[in-house]
This record gives C-alpha cells, structure tokens and sequence, in this order.
C-alpha cells in the first residue's frame, strides 16, 4: 500500500539514509524543502519532493492503491528518538519531590532510603502485567508527544528475578507497542537492601548470576552502570562491561552527573555507544571523545531542571566538534517527564543551542546514541515512516519557543497513523 502526503509546509529533518550521526557545526544544519509531499510503501518511506505530486503518483493509480492525506500546511519532522528512560516502574515517588523542595539533594535523599531503593521496594510487590500496564500508558503518553523510538533501561529490580521481570515487561512493550523500542540493562543502578554495605559482593552476584540470565534470555541490547560518587567506581564499571560483552550487551554508561568520577574514560576504554548526563563533565572528558568518536555524549536536561543542577555543557561539546545528543532521562525520582520537546526547548534556553543543533540532537543524534539512526531520526529513502505533523507554525523556530505550546497535531508511526 501506498500512501501519499501533500500540502507539507515544510518537510524538515532530510537525511542521506544508512548510520546517521551530525557532529559539531553540521548539527546546525537541519536540511528542508517547502511545498513539499511525502510518499510512504508500506511502513518504508518511499519517495519525497516538492511542488504538486498528484499527476505523479496519482493519475494511472487504481483507486484503492494510493491512500491520499492533506498535512494542512503543516511542518513534518522525523519522530523524537529518546535514547535514555527508566520509564518501566512502579508508581510515582512525589514525596520526594517535597523533600527536593525542603532543600534535601538526590544523594540525601538516596542515604535516607529513598530514591532508586524506595522504587525497588514498591516495584517487587507489583505483578509482571501491572507493571506493564503502568508502562504501557506512559508509552502512550511519550507517542502522543511526538516519539518514535525509546531505548528503556531496567534499574528497579536489584535482583536477579525483578531484573528479569522489569527486561521482560521492556520486550512486551516492544513486541505490543508501534515504537522502535532497544533494551538495556541496568542491575547496576544502586546496591540493593540485601547487599547494604558489600557493594563488591552485589558487583560479584550481577556478574556471576544476573548477566548472564539475562544474556540466555536474550533480553538486552544494551548494559548500563551508574558510575559516580556514591554509586559504582569505574573499576566495578569496567568489570560488569567485560560481562555484559561477553553476553553481546554493548555500553551506555551513566557518567559525571554527580561528581567528576571517571565515567567517561570508562565509558570510551569499553567503546561504549553513549556516555550519559556529563552535568559534571570536564575539559578532558571533551577531550577524550573527541579522540573516541564513536562514544556519543548525551545530555539529559529535564534532570538538570528538576534537580536544579547544572547543565551539562553541550554548547562547548558541539564546539568541539562532538555528536551531541539529547534525551528525557524520563523516570520517577529526577526526571518524571518523558516529553522530547520541552527538553528540546531546555536544550536551546539553558545550553544556548541553536534550535536547528537541539532538533539534531534530539533526533538523529539520539537515534544514533542508541543505535538505530539506520531506520529511523531523519526524513530518508528506506527509513521507517515514523514522523509527526505540526499544527501551522512560522518556522522550526517556533517548536523550542512555544515551549508548552501543543504543536502535534499527527502522529505517524511504522507509516500508519496512531490514533
């Protein structure tokens, strides 16, 4: 089937095709054409271009082979890919937003028991299907915002089993939603209550039992370590990386939120796909992605909002000629938001990126960050139809901006639209 797209103000966000990713002064190109239309084959984008397409494609057409929709002058971008969320859970943890407001930091309210414990106590009690239907309406709710592709990480279980549970609710996602949907995991998020204080011996158990359950299972793409002060040295790091490779997990590193702590040599040594938050990073760490290109720097501004923290430093990353990408970090603790275009706006009013270098960022930068800018993140020949349709704006603009401003007015994914 064939589907047909005219009336596009503006069609933005044009790639080449293939492993996409824009580096430093090429993030400030977003390529376009105006007056254009869309040509979908089934969930493929097929062909696109300019001016009037109907004598093209529709003249000879038999009349149920070309599906025809009017974009009502809107402007069409490639769906927000989010390459960073902890969106599988277990309810909200609101009272901790009053503690943040008391003055309490993320790191005390870690030590009093709360924060990422607090979320495995109240995730092992939940049964696999509600844990699942819980996720299932934030999905909806990031679709709705204009997302296409999520990477979602597990982090809450803290063993083996409830590990195991929070990977399979991630597949069941993936196989029931319209979303590109890659898997990490994330055991080693924070030392569970049973291994309080033997932090080595909560390392050994993920390595001997965990990792590799998880690679039988074949539930990861991807395996993540919260390294940082408080959490896990860069030795501990190294080590569960070299396990999880071994299962054919590759790296995202959580990295330099908290502190200076080396996440990000650990994360360029193990040839880690991203390295994530940086709201700490130093000159040096620029440095060593620069010389490690393939390790792809991801910021995450709702959490440097809602921590009041500082923002990791994406304008002297693009400086530096790196891939920056921008992501949601959505979970219940730091980030309890999973919506792409109010950090797209974070992105231009508190890292001074041009709205051109946030709209790469936050799409085919962050397809790259978790490795399907192959299919999806920009407008390209044999790329899955994912993309939304603006209500009329002036020009891209407008969308970082008209920061709260409900600018979708279509979404589309897998070349059909959701509704």
């Amino acid at each position: 089937m064939r589907t047909l797209i005219h009336n596009i103000t503006t069609l933005a966000g044009i790639g080449q095709g293939g492993m996409e990713v824009r580096r430093g002064k090429e993030m400030s190109v977003v390529d376009c054409l105006h007056d254009a239309w869309l040509l979908l084959k089934d969930d493929k984008i097929e062909d696109f271009g300019t001016g009037d397409p109907m004598e093209k494609y529709a003249v000879g057409c038999a009349p149920k082979s070309l599906r025809v929709f009017d974009a009502g002058g809107g402007t069409l971008l490639p769906s927000f890919c989010d390459s960073h969320t902890h969106l599988v859970y277990a309810d909200s943890r609101h009272g901790e937003f009053v503690d943040k407001i008391r003055g309490l930091s993320y790191e005390e309210i870690a030590r009093r028991g709360g924060g990422i414990l607090n979320s495995a106590d109240r995730l092992h009690d939940l049964s696999e299907k509600q844990l699942f239907e819980q996720a299932m309406q934030r999905v909806n709710e990031i679709i709705s915002k204009g997302t296409g592709a999520v990477e979602i990480k597990s982090g809450y279980g803290l063993n083996t089993e409830d590990e195991l549970k929070m990977l399979r609710v991630i597949r069941r996602i993936k196989e029931n939603s319209p979303l590109i949907v890659r898997s990490t995991f994330l055991g080693a998020h924070a030392v569970s209550r049973e291994y309080a204080g033997r932090q080595g011996e909560y390392v050994d158990m993920l390595i001997r039992e965990t990792i590799p359950e998880v690679g039988r299972q074949g539930l990861a793409d991807f395996i993540d370590v919260f390294c940082d002060r408080g959490f896990f040295t860069p030795e501990e790091t190294a080590r569960l990386l070299e396990a999880g490779a071994k299962w054919g997990m590759r790296p995202k590193i959580h990295g330099q939120e908290l502190a200076d702590s080396g996440g990000v040599d650990v994360a360029v040594r193990h040839h880690a796909l991203s390295v994530d938050h940086l709201e700490s990073m130093t000159d040096r760490d620029i440095k060593l992605l620069e010389e490690n290109p393939e390790t792809i720097p991801t910021a995450l501004p709702g959490t440097s909002f809602f921590l009041n923290m500082p923002f990791a430093p994406a304008r002297r990353m693009i400086e530096a000629g790196l891939p920056v990408a921008i992501a949601s970090d959505y979970n219940p603790g730091s980030t309890p938001s999973g919506d792409m275009k109010f950090c797209l706006s974070l992105a231009c009013i508190k890292m001074r990126l041009l709205p051109e270098e946030a709209l790469n960022a936050t799409t085919i930068n962050s397809a790259a960050a978790m490795g399907v800018s192959d299919i999806v993140g920009s407008i390209a020949k044999g790329k899955t139809a994912n993309f939304f349709i603006t209500q009329p704006i002036p020009d891209l603009s407008f969308i970082p901006y008209a920061y709260t401003t409900p600018i979708v007015k279509q979404i589309w994914l897998n070349g059909l639209p959701f509704e």
